[in-house]
């Protein structure tokens, strides 16, 4: 029988593991009087991992970013870093990179002496100085802008400089808090592969704070996702789009179709759309039973008898696939999504949009 209660032995373990990590936080909190800022929460990012801490504002993920780099004191918890806790040391003693918004380079000086700074703040050789400079720039492919200033740069160019600043000194861990927010969406994109790559070339270990969701998809080895001044969701971008534990999961990454309703003893979900049958695998609802079905999982029709019925009242075409919205009796919206070569109804019509009963999620 299980009890839940960990052994000794297996609890040593699992210390072990979470120790191990090459950040660990341990019931890490802040309040501002009755204020509380961060929730105590406890997370390991591995050595080499890029850690995402998503959220909508106020949720608490900038909180534990300055909490982790020493900018704010923690109220309770601890933070350790290759096995050494750091939680009382200052920021300039912690081996802590940071990346912000807004680029912070010095506009007096050149590119190639932006990326020195920290090198020479920490007393390096000027030979050592000379050789990481140079591979910097190669890795963000500026060398041939070494001699210029911030000024005459683009803000993608910029930004890549204040990427090498940080990583040419190969601190243990690298905190991004919304790098690229000041950038358009094209720019944005190209950047998010930039910072992919030197990821996977430099092996860094990153913390990133950012509140897109794509932008979280897309680079993420993991996503910790916050709510209300704690983690509401920890795990692989794809485990948190597929299987979101709760309803504000399902809802916050990506666009989802919610149904509410009542658990009815035997398979499926009673709600003011019909019955549905719940996924096979679905574990016993809770109290306010959810089911999730993404866009790109409704067909026109009935394929397994789970359906709803609605008229289109938009209709939104993005190229690689058009967006249906549809709305429902009771005034709420359903959207699908479909194929280039998918059949798409009219403005006004009433459709019928079903789903397979294992397409769907069941969350709290």
């Amino acid at each position: 029988m299980t009890t839940g209660i960990d052994t000794p032995a297996a609890a040593a373990t699992k210390s072990k593991l979470v120790i191990e990590g090459k950040l660990v936080i341990e019931g890490l909190g802040k309040r501002y009087g009755a204020t509380t800022a961060l929730e105590p929460s406890s997370l390991s990012v591995a050595e080499g991992e890029f850690l995402t801490l998503l959220g909508p504002s106020g949720s608490g993920k900038t909180t534990l970013l300055q909490l982790i780099c020493g900018l704010v004191e923690a109220s309770e918890g601890r933070v350790v870093i290759d096995g050494r806790d750091q939680s009382r040391m200052p920021v300039h003693q912690r081996d802590i990179g940071l990346v912000f918004q807004h680029y912070a380079l010095f506009p007096h000086l050149t590119v190639a002496e932006n990326i020195a700074f920290p090198l020479k703040m920490r007393g390096r050789p000027s030979a050592e100085i000379g050789k990481r400079v140079e591979d910097a720039l190669a890795m963000v492919h500026l060398g041939h802008l070494a001699k210029r200033f911030p000024r005459e740069l683009s803000g993608g160019q910029q930004q890549r400089v204040a990427l090498a600043r940080c990583f040419v000194y190969q601190p243990s861990i690298i905190l991004m808090d919304e790098p690229l927010g000041a950038l358009d969406k094209k720019l944005r994109e190209h950047m998010q592969i930039e910072i992919k790559r030197l990821h996977r070339e430099s092996g860094a270990t990153i913390v990133y704070v950012t509140h897109d969701q794509e932008e979280a998809l897309a680079l993420s080895d993991r996503i910790c996702l916050m709510n209300h001044a704690k983690i509401e969701q920890l795990g692989t971008p794809r485990e948190i789009y597929e299987r979101p534990r709760t309803a504000f999961a399902a809802d916050f990454i990506g666009i989802s179709n919610i149904f509410r309703g009542r658990w009815d003893g035997n398979g499926s979900l009673e709600t003011a759309h019909g019955r549905f049958a719940l996924p096979q695998n679905a574990a016993s609802p809770g109290a306010e039973p959810a089911l999730v079905i993404r866009p790109e999982h409704l067909r026109l029709g009935a394929p397994d008898g789970n359906a709803v019925t609605g008229r289109v009242s938009e209709i939104v075409y993005a190229g690689s696939e058009t967006r249906v919205i549809a709305t429902l009796g009771d005034g709420g919206q359903l959207v699908l999504r479909l194929g280039p070569d998918d059949a798409v109804p009219a403005i006004h019509d009433e459709i019928v949009a079903g789903w397979a009963r294992d397409r769907a999620v069941l969350v709290a």
